[in-house]
């Protein structure tokens, strides 16, 4: 204790506090400031030291107090003498927008007339208290720095800098509570922090655009919380206005410097002014239901009022709020994975000039180290002699788990089972509890749908038990893409190169832990020319039905592809998740605990769905082109989001339950018990969902004592109100949804949310190339349908069945420009921030010790999560992650290094 008292004594004095009226030495701090500082340094930041640590100025000064109705104007008023004080605020640059770039288009941004009075940037200090003769906030003389001329710039790497700012306040100011920035320069600029005297900071982490454009002074918080009945009151009015400011008046063509979030239908996947092939329909809405996006404003097409037109992407970018946008070392790794993927494309492009039926598909020589001969190398590598390491910019990166032993590769029925509990899609299997499986599709629309699936089907593959028995024991598990597909199959396959089925997989669970395929279901809409509509594949007894076996799973894989992409990749994270981004930047201000949250979870979400619109979703873009729906992909989204989707089933113990995976059971560690032991998704997924659960628990419980502070906190409650009744209006009347009345309700929203941008995102997101990007493993489409013994082609399979195999994939073309895609997404940029890391806790909680102890556990916690993570995939009793040429579960790691690593969990939805 005495040691920390001279330490705090000797920080004390070891701050210039000068009175230059005053001839006498500054007095000893007395014991009870010393307690005060005491008590102080573990809790909050201390103002008087705050005070002392600032420089009194030794003459009458003007300063400037806040008159509210017209913003901040000056009110001249004298001071007393000895009563002014100087404080320096260090200021981090981080960009300065010199880019000729889409963002500078000059009719993108308004135009401003004012006459700049001073180039620079200006700074104003906000207190937290009143001016009891004004009753408005005490407010600093606006401090205006050029940084060219500044004495105190320093740099901090490429396009980083930082500056001092002396701001002069009175000596009865108060604590700072805000900053005021205008930006006088011609160009705008990235404020990063801004920290005063070491004491207070603020984590601006903002664009600022330039006085021309917008002459308003951008009002950045100090890093310290407060729920909205707490707010001192002379940030009260500040406050409100900056979530006014970023709600705007939803109306008018939204600018790329605007930082307004707003709500609008899914009006914009469609072109139809280039044709009516390229129409669709408006999603969000009673007949498509589906969540809201963020509104742009963009005009109405010529042909359909409905449909916004679409962005030209050649000039210009889907609107997002200037700070969404993707910046510096992550936008320039997504136009390297760009150009990577174009390069990759180029071999399988000519070969396809060569040879126009694409009859002969080596999809080995796409990848780099493989045991392929010079001479097997596309016609453009060929015609050029390129070889060696030229040679390998034209490759892909073999996926991890390829083995090229053999010449070809095809799924195995260990590994597809192993991939519904490890791969990409580890969340679709389900336990089966009736044989047959039976539909939900309403049989007056689409007819009756009994399944085909018998008893004498599976008896034989199941260790000599009954079939009541194989359930009774948990034993049978299904992947059942029926009801999902079936309703859009005869549209579907009516394109052209789209053929597919609504398929069911049947699975028995061996006595090591591991998934055995014993039956598919192949299921088409019923027919009238005596064509059954379904059909049932067992495992193979000769080389017939070896290959049948083959072509119905790669057929039950583009089911499961399309149904990871749609559905459970874009529909349950990105598109969901969207509301609750744009709810949260309307409702919740910067000084919000849960914003303080939040905001590290919610970073880029937006721009990544903008690019998604533009490029993924939109018609013609890589998913309609890619995948087996086609056109229909988004009816499909549709439909999920309908009949399936539940925001408080998107917790991760909840939705195993919901399958089936796992039964509730409080003696187990999360509360239940897995019926599949060895299931590395769940199994990981686990940890990383309890230790979000106990990090978000101390939060809450900190901030909200009872239940009372949760339901008088105005803004919490319009936040998650506008979510679902705005954001999720067409499922607003649900009674599923969690009433937010207890702090136990709160933890629970926040856990699913920062569960699912975090961890669930990377489970579907980063194993993509990987564990897809071999397309005879999981080809997004098929192109021919099973032959039946009365068909034409049914003789060619029998005479040649591989190159019927390999003539039902996706063209060669087509594959690489998939692969391609499935590359650039699956990579981490240079700059990810992965869960767990401890960035800016110190300085964004400072003064919260409780809440920083917490983050530093949590950070423990992950590292913990790790090392155990490793230590599974060590452990041969564990089949599905460990084992020859058996690829370790290695999506939930939670650190990775850049690149396509099929590993990292970052803290946001990412790529």
């Amino acid at each position: 204790m005495a040691a920390m008292k001279n330490m705090i004594s000797s920080f004390y004095f070891s701050h210039e506090v000068k009175n230059t009226l005053n001839t006498n030495p500054i007095s000893t701090v007395t014991q009870k400031e010393i307690a005060y500082y005491l008590e102080r340094a573990t809790s909050k930041v201390p103002m008087t030291s705050f005070l002392s640590s600032s420089k009194r100025k030794s003459k009458s000064l003007k300063v400037v107090k806040a008159t509210l109705a017209l913003d901040f104007v000056d009110e001249q008023v004298k001071v007393k003498l000895s009563s002014v004080l100087k404080v320096t605020a260090t200021v981090t640059i981080n960009k300065v927008n010199n880019e000729v770039s889409m963002m500078k288009i000059p009719w993108l941004y308004p135009q401003n007339d004012m006459k700049r009075e001073e180039e620079g940037v200006g700074f104003q200090l906000v207190s937290t208290q009143l001016d009891p003769s004004t009753m408005k906030p005490k407010v600093s003389k606006e401090c205006v720095i050029d940084w060219y001329k500044c004495t105190t710039r320093k740099g901090h790497g490429t396009g980083c800098f930082s500056f001092e700012v002396e701001l002069v306040i009175d000596a009865n100011f108060g604590e700072p509570g805000a900053i005021l920035i205008r930006n006088n320069y011609d160009k705008e600029l990235y404020v990063e922090t801004i920290s005063l005297d070491s004491f207070f900071h603020f984590s601006c982490n903002s664009w600022i655009q330039p006085a021309h454009i917008s002459n308003e002074q951008r009002i950045f918080f100090s890093n310290k919380a407060y729920l909205p009945s707490e707010t001192p009151k002379g940030l009260k009015y500040l406050r409100a206005k900056e979530l006014k400011n970023k709600r705007g008046d939803g109306t008018g063509e939204r600018l790329a410097s605007d930082r307004i979030y707003d709500y609008d239908t899914y009006n914009d996947l469609g072109n139809p002014d280039k044709g009516a092939e390229f129409a669709r329909p408006t999603l969000g809405g009673e007949q498509y239901p589906c969540p809201r996006r963020c509104r742009t404003g963009r005009p109405s097409s010529i042909t359909d009022e409905t449909t916004e037109i679409p962005v030209n992407t050649m000039i210009s970018s889907t609107y997002v709020p200037r700070d969404e946008a993707m910046e510096g070392t992550r936008r320039n790794d997504i136009h390297m994975g760009i150009l990577k993927g174009v390069l990759h494309n180029i071999p399988s492009m000519v070969s396809t000039l060569y040879n126009e039926k694409d009859a002969c598909r080596d999809f080995a020589e796409l990848y780099r180290n493989t045991q392929h001969e010079v001479d097997n190398m596309h016609g453009l590598l060929k015609f050029l002699d390129i070889r060696g390491s030229i040679e390998e910019i034209f490759k892909f990166e073999t996926p991890k788990h390829l083995s090229w032993n053999a010449a070809s590769y095809e799924q195995d029925d260990y590994e597809l089972g192993r991939q519904t509990l490890a791969g990409m899609n580890p969340v679709s299997l389900e336990r089966l509890k009736v044989y047959p499986p039976v539909s939900k599709l309403d049989p007056s629309i689409y007819g009756q749908q009994d399944s085909e699936l018998k008893e004498e089907h599976i008896i034989w593959h199941l260790d000599g038990m009954s079939v009541q028995q194989a359930l009774d024991e948990n034993k049978l598990f299904v992947l059942d893409y029926h009801d999902i597909y079936l309703p859009f199959l005869e549209r579907i396959n009516s394109q052209e190169d789209r053929k597919g089925y609504a398929t069911r997989t049947i699975f028995f669970l061996t006595k090591v832990g591991t998934l055995k395929p014993i039956a598919i279901e192949l299921s088409l809409p019923p027919n009238d020319n005596n064509v059954p509509s379904k059909q049932v594949l067992t495992p193979p007894v000769d080389a017939t039905t070896n290959w049948l076996w083959k072509l119905g799973k790669a057929h039950v894989c583009s089911n499961d592809n399309g149904a990871h992409q749609l559905i459970h990749h874009w529909l349950r994270v990105h598109a969901c998740m969207e509301p609750f981004i744009i709810a949260t930047h309307r409702h919740l201000s910067s000084l919000h605990p849960i914003f303080k949250l939040l905001s590290v979870h919610m970073k880029h979400a937006l721009a990544i769905n903008a690019m998604a619109r533009e490029n993924l979703i939109s018609a013609d873009g890589i998913i309609e082109c890619g995948f087996s729906p086609g056109k229909y992909s988004i009816e499909m989204v549709s439909a999920a989001y309908r009949d399936w989707w539940r925001f408080d089933l998107e917790a991760l113990p909840a939705d195993l339950i919901r399958r089936g995976m796992a039964v509730p059971d409080e003696t187990k560690p999360h509360g239940l018990r897995l019926l599949i032991e060895d299931y590395p998704y769940a199994n990981d997924g686990l940890l990383i969902w309890s230790a979000i659960q106990d990090l978000v628990q101390t939060y809450v419980n900190h901030y909200y004592l009872d239940e009372n502070v949760i339901l008088y906190d105005s803004e919490l409650q319009s936040w998650y109100s506008e979510a679902i009744n705005v954001g999720h209006a067409d499922l607003r009347e649900e009674n599923w949804w969690p009433k937010l009345t207890t702090p136990a309700a709160l933890i629970e929203i926040l856990t699913i949310l920062i569960w699912t941008a975090s961890a669930q995102h990377a489970a579907l997101n980063f194993g993509q190339y990987h564990y897809g990007g071999y397309v005879p493993n999981r080809p997004p489409l098929m192109q021919k349908l099973i032959p039946q013994q009365h068909d034409d082609e049914y003789q060619n399979f029998m005479a040649d069945p591989q190159a019927f195999f390999l003539a039902s994939l996706p063209s060669l073309f087509d594959s690489t420009k998939y692969m391609a895609v499935i590359d650039i997404i699956s990579a981490h940029s240079h700059e990810e921030e992965y869960i767990g890391e401890m960035k800016d806790v110190y300085t964004r909680w400072s003064g919260e010790p409780e809440i920083i102890n917490a983050f530093y556990r949590f950070s423990l916690t992950v590292k913990k999560i790790e090392n155990e993570i490793h230590r599974r995939n060590e452990d041969p009793k564990l089949r599905n992650r460990c084992g020859a040429g058996v690829l370790p579960y290695e999506l939930l790691v939670p650190t990775s290094e850049p690149g396509v690593t099929g590993r990292g969990v970052p803290n946001n939805i990412s790529i």
